[in-house]
């Protein structure tokens, strides 16, 4: 072992020959960390080559070696008959701010959001943390145990194999084009939609679609109806996008298309789930989509028809779509892969009027072009090869027996506490709770008996006038279905939550 201190004193160099580390790699750290620890000050010269070397006992090259890598990255300068110095800047310093100059206050107070961007950072999509494994009842959660992975994989693995190649490049900036073919067949033949593939633009889900949407239609102060309750996504899209929000009631024959008019005949928008009203569940009547659609000929409003479940109907037939009744295309039609096959997909659709495309094509290419080509490509095959048919066929008898066991296991273990209604179509079930019972704090007392439901509050733009918890049944089995009735049971069972007075504030603010 060999010290070399008498040319640079503050360097504290010391080279080990026994390390295993080469002489001039470890020359090169503790000359940088020298410089970095202020020990060697931008500016110092130091020893030539030949004199460091004959200092420290090594072959001249060592040193070379060293100098020339911290040279190349800035460390030292030379100057041309004048020696080697330290660099006035250590480039590392680059990397770090000094403290004495960062600022005292609050983070982002030196640079505030936009007002779009306080909006974003409120923005509410869901009431609850949707992220880990799905315990009963979170909603929205497919029936995963019984997908059919094999064929998937199968899929994935000869479209990847046969073209792969193509699959590498941007592509159509509205998206795969044989997916979107294979979904207006799909469409046209189950939902009644009219549209092909030129009309369809691919999303990364309906959020993404519905935040597209939002920003190509609507200006700040632009009035949108909504229902209420309704979806909060939906919500969350068009309060970012500045729109004046009208909150128009639901009933047993959904959206209140008389109630939105009085209250703002002259909306530039609406919300709409006509085929199964989220999150209540009612479908909107003949009388009422007839009416909503003369209401946006009259005024040149947009619809937006949100067909984010409509597979799932368990009596009859699944009902046709609002868009399929438009002669005068004012509705925008968008679905999802999401809860059909699984959430990770992320493959959603809008279905435009042909006066809309190019600008949504465009909000689409400017968010970046479709993603995950070799999934599209997958499930175009899935689609055209008739395996999402018999899929959906499979998850309709299994969804309806999941549905009759939890209200088995309602009618067992929450009779008088959860009053649970069944459904003619969807992937939850509304439980009703006694008068003035806080569906909120329900909902929180659930929690910490291991089960998760939303309370129909968290949906409400206006205070309802009767708490209900939303209670998914797709991804369970029954015997966890039961399991969760019986914790659900002991929760509301106990002093979880509180009588409140139902015409105060809605414990979920509004926007």
């Amino acid at each position: 072992m060999k010290t070399y201190s008498s040319a640079l004193p503050n360097a504290g160099i010391l080279l080990d020959e026994s390390s295993g580390v080469p002489l001039h790699a470890q020359l090169y750290e503790q000359l940088r960390g020298a410089m970095l620890s202020g020990r060697l000050a931008p500016g110092t010269r130091l020893p030539s080559t030949r004199e460091m070397a004959r200092e420290l006992g090594v072959a001249r090259n060592t040193v070379l070696n060293a100098f020339d890598q911290l040279g190349a990255e800035g460390y030292l300068e030379g100057r041309v008959g004048d020696g080697t110095y330290v660099s006035a800047q250590v480039p590392d310093d680059l990397f770090h701010v000094d403290r004495e100059d960062r600022p005292r206050g609050r983070p982002g107070e030196g640079a505030p959001l936009s007002a779009r961007g306080r909006k974003i950072e409120a923005a509410s999509v869901s009431p609850a943390n949707y992220c880990g494994q799905p315990r009963p009842f979170r909603t929205s959660t497919p029936a995963l145990d019984v997908f059919p992975y094999q064929l998937w994989s199968r899929l994935l693995t000869r479209r990847w194999r046969r073209s792969g190649r193509e699959l590498l490049t941007y592509g159509d900036p509205a998206g795969y084009r044989p997916l979107r073919e294979a979904i207006a067949r799909y469409l046209g033949a189950a939902r009644g939609v009219r549209c092909h593939s030129d009309s369809i633009v691919l999303t990364n889900g309906s959020m993404h679609a519905l935040e597209m949407i939002a920003r190509v239609l609507l200006d700040a102060g632009d009035p949108a109806w909504i229902e209420d309750p309704g979806f909060l996504g939906a919500r969350a899209a068009l309060t970012t996008a500045g729109a004046r929000l009208i909150p128009v009631p639901v009933d047993c024959e959904g959206m209140d298309v008389d109630a939105g008019i009085e209250q703002c005949h002259h909306a530039r928008f609406a919300y709409v789930t006509p085929s199964h009203q989220y999150p209540l569940g009612p479908t909107l009547s003949l009388r009422r989509r007839l009416a909503l659609l003369q209401w946006a000929r009259r005024t040149g409003a947009w619809i937006l028809e949100d067909d984010y479940d409509s597979e799932y109907r368990y009596t009859g037939k699944p009902l046709p779509s609002l868009q399929g009744m438009d002669t005068d295309e004012r509705v925008i039609y968008i679905g999802t892969f999401s809860k059909v096959l699984f959430p990770a997909i992320r493959v959603g659709y809008i279905v435009s009027p042909p006066g809309l495309y190019p600008a949504l094509v465009a909000a689409r290419s400017l968010g970046g072009h479709a993603t995950a080509p070799l999934d599209h490509a997958a499930l175009a095959d899935f689609i055209s090869s008739g395996h999402f048919a018999r899929h959906l066929r499979r998850m309709r008898v299994i969804y309806a027996a999941r549905q009759r066991s939890l209200l088995n296991a309602a009618q067992s273990e929450l009779k008088g506490l959860l009053d649970v209604e069944p459904g003619e179509a969807g992937m939850h079930l509304m439980g009703w709770l006694p008068e003035s019972l806080d569906d909120h704090a329900a909902a929180i007392a659930a929690a910490s008996h291991g089960v998760e439901v939303t309370p129909l509050s968290a949906y409400c733009l206006r205070p309802p006038q009767r708490g209900a918890l939303r209670l998914g049944y797709t991804g369970y089995a029954p015997k966890q279905l039961w399991e969760g009735a019986r914790r659900l049971a002991s929760a509301l069972r106990g002093q979880g939550f509180k009588r409140v007075d139902r015409t105060q504030a809605n414990p979920f603010p509004s926007d």
